[in-house]
């Protein structure tokens, strides 16, 4: 854990309010934790993350109503959820490193820890096939795709697919499971332009880079893993919220996929294609971003509130893609703006930016990178809705009303 995200004894005591005796008494009974300060036993660091998690539960309790009110703007937690834990800078899937998941293993594995508990897919069929009585409307609308952007084909494929697949009204664990591994499949078949045969980041690869399918495919198998879940993000508590309706899978990937394409969320990786397009080169890097910077725009595909150092996904994804195709223009002009925005701005790049990147190396057509976002993040709604389908419980919080008042 880096310095910054500890607090000193004083810090920490003041930002809660308290005396340092009570401190103390905090970290005695496991409510925060603490580390020795260099090589000395006597002073010791404070994890900041336990304090503020601590100063919220206090807040709660003096004032449950302030509380509610800024909860759903990265504010206290409003939900338990067994998948994903952001802490340190760092990304966990059921308590496993994502970074290490993305090195060594399949989104098939990953989308089977998330779904089931285990990396092992034997205990799942994830190579379901797509309901013959929708293939041949499939390979149509793959074949006529062009006037469609992929999201809007994710979602016409979904639509098309539900009404011929009954199985999708079962909504216990194992069933949505073997829903889940339709839909991915459904959702692979457009993104490669053919149904497939093979596991997903290799049908990927041999559509998109057939000429490098290897090591594009570890790439994609990194892309996807490192995005398939975040927490309650926009998309995923949509899906959540869907769920708890009794919604079906379709549905809840369906409402998930209408969340990602806001400029707020997954939308953001267009405007950093755009920012691209802008910049064109890398000479060009200082002087249009300062020009955004004057007229009072933001830099796209930097900084992220849960990541204040930087974010993991987007520092393994550009290192992998610099290992894939080490002398691409791409990844000249990406370090351009990585450098000038440091300079700029102080802030790193995140995932939007990253799959930006991958859009632009890979040379796949418009749109293409939110198509990757899509595809993993399926695997984190899919989770997602299990979770939700097994509590048995409606999301459905009341509104404080601060209209007009009715009249007497």
């Amino acid at each position: 854990m880096s310095q910054s995200s500890y607090l000193t004894a004083g810090q920490a005591a003041q930002a809660l309010g308290v005396k340092l005796p009570t401190l103390y008494a905090y970290v005695s009974r496991g409510l925060i934790r603490s580390e020795e300060m260099g090589n000395t036993k006597r002073e010791r660091y404070y994890d900041a993350e336990d304090v503020q998690r601590l100063k919220e539960r206090q807040q709660q309790r003096r004032d449950p109503t302030s509380v509610i009110a800024s909860a759903l703007d990265w504010g206290a937690p409003v939900l338990e959820s067994a998948l994903t834990l952001i802490r340190d800078g760092k990304l966990y899937y059921r308590g496993q490193d994502a970074v290490t998941l993305a090195s060594q293993h399949s989104i098939e594995e990953v989308a089977s820890l998330l779904w089931a508990g285990n990396l092992y897919t034997r205990d799942m069929n994830l190579n379901q096939p797509i309901p013959k009585s929708a293939r041949a409307q499939l390979e149509e609308l793959i074949s006529h795709a062009q006037p469609y952007s992929l999201i809007e084909s994710f979602q016409i494929a979904l639509l098309m697919t539900a009404s011929e697949d009954p199985a999708a009204y079962d909504l216990r664990p194992d069933a949505v499971r073997q829903t889940g591994a339709r839909i991915l499949r459904l959702m692979t078949a457009v993104a490669a332009s053919k149904v497939p045969e093979d596991d997903i980041a290799q049908t990927l690869s041999q559509s998109w880079a057939p000429n490098r399918q290897p090591q594009v495919a570890r790439l994609l198998d990194a892309t996807l893993i490192l995005l398939a879940d975040h927490e309650f993000n926009v998309s995923s508590f949509t899906a959540r919220c869907v769920a708890s309706s009794g919604a079906t899978p379709y549905a809840v990937v369906t409402a998930g996929l209408a969340a990602l394409q806001g400029t707020k969320h997954g939308g953001a990786v267009s405007r950093v294609e755009a920012l691209f397009g802008e910049i064109q080169k890398p000479a060009n890097a200082q002087r249009v971003l300062t020009q955004r910077l004057r007229r009072g725009e933001d830099i796209p595909g930097f900084g992220h509130k849960l990541y204040p150092e930087g974010d993991p996904r987007a520092r393994v994804l550009l290192g992998l893609m610099g290992n894939t195709i080490p002398r691409s223009p791409t990844l000249l002009l990406s370090k351009a703006v990585m450098q000038a925005t440091r300079s700029m701005i102080g802030e790193e790049p995140n995932s939007d930016f990253a799959l930006a990147v991958l859009t632009r190396l890979l040379n796949l057509p418009e749109g293409y990178g939110l198509g990757v976002f899509a595809l993993g993040r399926t695997v984190g709604w899919l989770a997602h809705a299990i979770e939700q389908y097994q509590s048995d419980r409606m999301i459905r919080p009341r509104a404080r009303y601060v209209g007009s008042m009715p009249s007497a």
